[in-house]
């Protein structure tokens, strides 16, 4: 892999993003989650909502709306998750050949680690770039276990962690490829 000034430029952007991710409201943990989808020719809508504590007003927790584009180029897609005393977040961005962004972040209220931080923001991400038809798929982040462990050539041995490797490895098959890699921290 060879890391230029546009990659610099991608985690740049990801940085600053997940620094002040658009969060209209927290999600909560065992209240069901509301969909609205739009679907035209060329593009897509939607908002994620959950009714408010009373029950009457529904609050928008995540809101898309995204153009179609070729699918068959290769996409990147940069993720971080973290668990800290400061909060817990994840957060992806999807990047088109052509400089188009995709992004994800969410906070979350349920307790989780660092490592299942970063798996589950992975897996959002490859969701969303099967959402957009992608073929052709590139994976960075910092955490090596993960990467290393998405590569093969680790073993994921923490059952916590397990359910998330084989399910990030089922979907990886929608791909015609999908390759994982490394980012030291000091390089994002």
């Amino acid at each position: 892999m060879e890391w230029n000034e546009g990659c610099q430029e991608a985690f740049k952007k990801v940085k600053q993003y997940l620094e002040a991710p658009p969060i209209l409201v927290l999600a909560t943990l065992g209240k069901p989650l509301i969909l609205y989808l739009t679907m035209l020719e060329e593009s897509m809508g939607g908002v994620l909502g959950q009714q408010d504590t009373s029950g009457k007003k529904e609050q928008a927790i995540y809101y898309l709306s995204k153009k179609f584009i070729d699918c068959e180029q290769r996409y990147s897609l940069w993720f971080d998750g973290a668990s800290n005393l400061f909060g817990k977040g994840i957060g992806a961005l999807l990047a088109s050949p052509k400089g188009q962004c995709f992004h994800f972040s969410a906070r979350l209220s349920f307790d989780y680690t660092n490592n299942i931080a970063e798996y589950e923001v992975n897996a959002i991400g490859v969701i969303m770039a099967i959402e957009h038809q992608v073929k052709m798929l590139k994976v960075f982040d910092d955490s090596a276990l993960v990467i290393y462990q998405l590569r093969g050539e680790w073993e994921t041995r923490d059952a916590k962690l397990i359910p998330y490797h084989d399910h990030i490895m089922e979907m990886s098959e929608y791909f015609d490829k999908i390759t994982f890699h490394y980012v030291p921290r000091d390089e994002n």
